[in-house]
């Protein structure tokens, strides 16, 4: 009887997973099923570029069954509740599903870190519908200061200058010329404010990269406040203090709060009971979930050290699809009946932050970047991932540069 295989999650991971085991795996050697709560994947290293208005949100999306070989992989279209691991079942918003082997790839949710007000008032680049209303709440605020002329209307924070943050600040400074043209509003009184509890923007990167992406963002017009905490969100700013005390908080009025200091892993790992570390579970070197072999964690929900630094490897789009494909040779290998699963080693090909559409800095293979060479190497790294769920066709469809749009 052949095996049932259950992959649960069509982001970078999962979607990885699925396409490597189609062109591995024989029809009649398994059964592949993949669950997603909606038909299509969406890009998540490019939405800093629909929230900001910079990127239309179709070009961020395509439908899942593009990538899928229907006579292999069974795709449905639902909403994960709880696994019940003990019992081999997956409880969905519509029915349950069984499974020999489950593959667990649902993602991150947003990390508030008990911040009041931030659930109310924060806005997270979580998703494409997500990022959609963050760029119509952008324009309805410039839109309501043409009427009232006041600027917290204009004024938006982001909290956090990790990667999303610092893309999501370049991409919104190219963009607030345009806003300004079609909302008849002085550049000037547009303020732009960005805050960090720790000392540097981008830790993942040496001081001259990051310091290159400060200077340049600065001369955009961005407010850095480093050291700093958002302490409260409120409906109509925020409160800010200096993370080390010296500073009585105090309030910026702001009509838009961005925020992207942190994710966790998916909240169906909670509820289903599983060990965790901020919604992320410590997996052996071959991705299996301790105590359950037949259970593979990857992406957001996977923790791993890195044995270099001691640090648990973030979460990143690389990462997630490297692990589907070490996922993919295990799920192989147990179907065939083969017991020596290989261990999980990332091949860290480098890491790329845009700071908008013509600049960005970089390193790849070791080499450091920054300018119009680390912009175009980053569209390379974006169509790269395209190219390797769904081939060339999928790269000339969706793909960055404009000759194959």
């Amino acid at each position: 009887m052949k095996k049932k295989i259950v992959v649960l999650g069509a982001g970078y991971g999962g979607l990885m997973t699925v396409t490597r085991l189609q062109k591995q795996l024989k029809a009649q050697e398994a059964e592949i099923i993949l669950i997603n709560k909606h038909h299509y994947h969406y890009e998540t290293t490019w939405l800093h570029e629909v929230s900001a208005g910079t990127l239309e949100p179709e070009r961020v999306r395509y439908d899942i069954k593009r990538v899928l070989n229907r006579n292999k992989v069974t795709f449905i279209e639902g909403e994960v509740q709880v696994i019940k691991k003990d019992e081999h079942k997956v409880i969905l918003d519509q029915g349950e599903i069984t499974y020999d082997y489950l593959v667990v790839a649902l993602g991150s949710n947003s990390e508030t870190f008990g911040i009041e007000g931030l659930k109310d008032y924060g806005l997270a680049i979580t998703d494409v519908n997500a990022a959609r209303r963050i760029r119509e709440h952008i324009e309805q605020q410039f839109a309501m200061y043409t009427k009232e002329q006041n600027e917290k209307y204009v004024t938006i924070v982001v909290g956090g200058a990790g990667f999303t943050g610092i893309e999501f600040l370049g991409e919104l400074t190219n963009q607030i010329p345009n806003l300004c043209e079609k909302y008849n509003i002085p550049q000037e009184s547009i303020r732009i404010i960005c805050v960090e509890a720790g000392s540097v923007l981008l830790p993942q990167f040496d001081r001259e990269l990051a310091d290159y992406a400060l200077s340049y963002l600065e001369h955009k017009g961005v407010q850095f406040y480093l050291g700093t905490m958002v302490q409260k969100a409120l409906k109509d700013g925020v409160i800010i203090g200096k993370k080390n005390g010296e500073e009585e908080p105090y309030k910026i009025e702001a009509g838009t709060l961005i925020w992207s200091a942190g994710v966790r892993g998916n909240s169906v790992i909670v509820n289903s009971g599983f060990e965790h570390i901020r919604g992320r579970v410590e997996v052996n070197l071959d991705l299996t979930v301790p105590g359950y072999p037949n259970i593979f964690m990857i992406g957001d929900c996977s923790y791993i050290i890195n044995k270099e630094n001691n640090r648990p490897y973030p979460p990143t789009a690389q990462i997630a699809m490297q692990q589907g494909v070490t996922c993919a040779r295990n799920l192989v290998k147990l179907v065939k009946g083969q017991a020596d699963l290989e261990d999980f080693v990332f091949d860290d090909k480098g890491t790329v932050c845009s700071l908008g559409e013509d600049n960005a800095i970089g390193v790849v293979y070791g080499k450091k970047l920054k300018g119009t060479t680390a912009s175009v190497m980053k569209k390379v790294v974006d169509d790269r991932a395209l190219f390797l769920i769904g081939g060339t066709s999928l790269v000339l469809k969706k793909g960055k540069f404009k000759f194959f749009s």
